[in-house]
């Protein structure tokens, strides 16, 4: 008894280090995104602690901010540093100007700061302007150059890249299709190259959210938002995509590939989901925000990788840390914060040192479930211009027929957008499986559990052609079949 219990207690600590090991593993590619743009941020030292308490350990900076490197020497957190556009045309110009950026913004800092990656100029090769976008290698090639000449260890190990957004592709539908766009392709293959030969990744900016922003079919939130859905299958991969994040993600990992670099890595340098947005920006919710960052934190430390990449998860910069209110633009851009800036979550992503101890499960809706029924309406909010194009996808998807709500059909009155729209959107609905994410459409619709008094008739008409019974149009619905995506950020 005596050997077994000495063996347990050698055994302890070595199953301590692996459980260890592991929580860490899960939570190393998880980042956070620090934007500036704001008159009301903790300091830097109350950041540092914030983080020390997350599972979060890595932070990108859009510039250089001495006070939160400074401030993060030490932690283990790693740092990508960022080199403001306007700064980009002289360092592709003169060498000179590349070793002088590495003397004060990277050297200052080291060994004592893990400063991983410089980006290069943010979202360059969409900005429009041409003569920025050709000086962005000669800038990334400087820059390396004057950090291998340094002789500092630490500065020779930082790789260069560059941020783009989703728009760098011609098009992501379906993501085994995925191709760069052919304005961008003189820069990207030198661009591309270098990244290659220096082992640096591909950085890129998929945001769901804008997808959803741009995509009305009545599944698409919660594909978004990794709830469960029934999938949209790549007619070229023969792949069935469960998430939006892994779509974009296996659509950047296509196009690398078609560009003939499909080794170089990819690295997300920003996705998140707001907590607001103007009344016209729909889904911007708490609640959506929470299940969006905090299934895709579960994503990542499972360890699941993508489609494309199994096993092989990528490394990931929430967007971001803190909100931040001096943004121009929409409500959203200012919304985006993890945290407040008096340093309470805004909401829990899983994010605590706690959680990273443990696997996390993905967190499901709360609707109801497969087949609870009741009518998909057009909820109160919606404009007729809205419903119009609900209208207009619902009659377009297979296992829908309008006739009857076309002139002289049975349930053409009464003749007004939102009757019409709520004929059409409650069919899709049952086609779909009646599920409650069926029927959200940017969510311009709601679910009743009573047969609404207007149209009454076609609506039951509707959900019984659905469910297999005679209807005064005659069709039996099939299931709509899981279609191709569009979307991401292009702005």
């Amino acid at each position: 008894m005596e050997a077994e219990s000495r063996k347990l207690l050698l055994l302890a600590p070595i199953l301590l280090c692996c459980f260890m090991a592991r929580s860490e593993a899960q939570s190393q590619h998880i980042g956070v995104n620090y934007g500036e743009v704001a008159d009301n941020l903790p300091p830097p030292d109350a950041t540092a602690r914030l983080l020390k308490s997350t599972a979060i350990t890595k932070l990108r900076l859009y510039g250089v901010d001495a006070g939160v490197i400074r401030a993060l020497a030490g932690t283990g957190v790693s740092l990508v540093l960022g080199v403001a556009n306007g700064d980009i045309p002289a360092i592709a110009a003169d060498p000179n100007a590349a070793a002088g950026w590495l003397a004060a913004n990277v050297l200052p800092f080291l060994p004592a700061s893990a400063i991983s990656v410089v980006a290069v100029g943010n979202e360059v090769l969409e900005s429009g302007d041409a003569a920025l976008a050709a000086a962005l290698l000669p800038a990334m090639q400087n820059l390396r150059a004057a950090a291998v000449a340094s002789g500092d260890a630490a500065a020779a190990g930082i790789k260069f890249s560059t941020v783009n957004t989703m728009a760098v592709l011609a098009q992501s539908d379906p993501p085994s299709a995925a191709a760069f766009r052919p304005e961008a392709a003189a820069q990207l293959q030198g661009i591309l190259g270098f990244l290659s030969r220096t082992g640096a990744p591909f950085m890129v900016n998929p945001y769901p959210y804008f997808a959803y922003q741009s995509d009305p079919r009545p599944d698409t939130l919660a594909f978004c938002l990794f709830h469960p859905n029934a999938g949209r299958l790549d007619a070229g991969s023969r792949i069935t995509y469960a998430n939006m994040f892994d779509a974009q993600v296996d659509a950047v990992k296509s196009a690398l590939g078609r560009a003939g670099y499909g080794a170089v890595d990819i690295v997300v340098a920003e996705t998140g989901w707001p907590t607001r947005g103007d009344p016209t920006e729909q889904g911007a919710t708490v609640d959506n925000a929470r299940a969006y960052v905090s299934n895709l934190v579960a994503h990542l430390r499972s360890g699941a990788g993508t489609p494309l990449m199994p096993g092989r998860p990528v490394d990931t910069y929430l967007f971001a840390l803190y909100d931040e209110d001096l943004k121009p633009g929409p409500a959203s851009e200012r919304s985006f914060g993890l945290y407040h800036t008096d340093l309470t979550m805004a909401y829990d992503a899983g994010l605590t040192s706690d959680a990273a101890t443990t696997t996390p499960t993905p967190t499901t809706p709360t609707s109801p479930s497969k087949g609870s029924g009741g009518w998909c309406v057009a909820s109160a909010g919606a404009t007729d211009a809205q419903l119009q194009t609900d209208l207009d996808y619902a009659c377009s998807q297979v296992g829908v027929d309008c006739g009857a709500i076309q002139p002289g059909g049975a349930c053409f009155q009464p003749n007004t957008v939102r009757a019409h729209a709520a004929y059409a959107m409650n069919q899709l609905y049952q086609a779909a499986g009646g599920h409650p994410w069926n029927c959200d459409f940017r969510q311009s619709a709601t679910l009743t559990s009573t047969n609404p008094a207007t149209a009454r008739v076609c609506l039951r008409e509707a959900n019984d052609a659905c469910n297999g019974s005679k209807s005064m149009h005659q069709t039996t619905a099939r299931k709509v079949p899981a279609a191709g995506r569009r979307g991401g950020r292009h702005d």
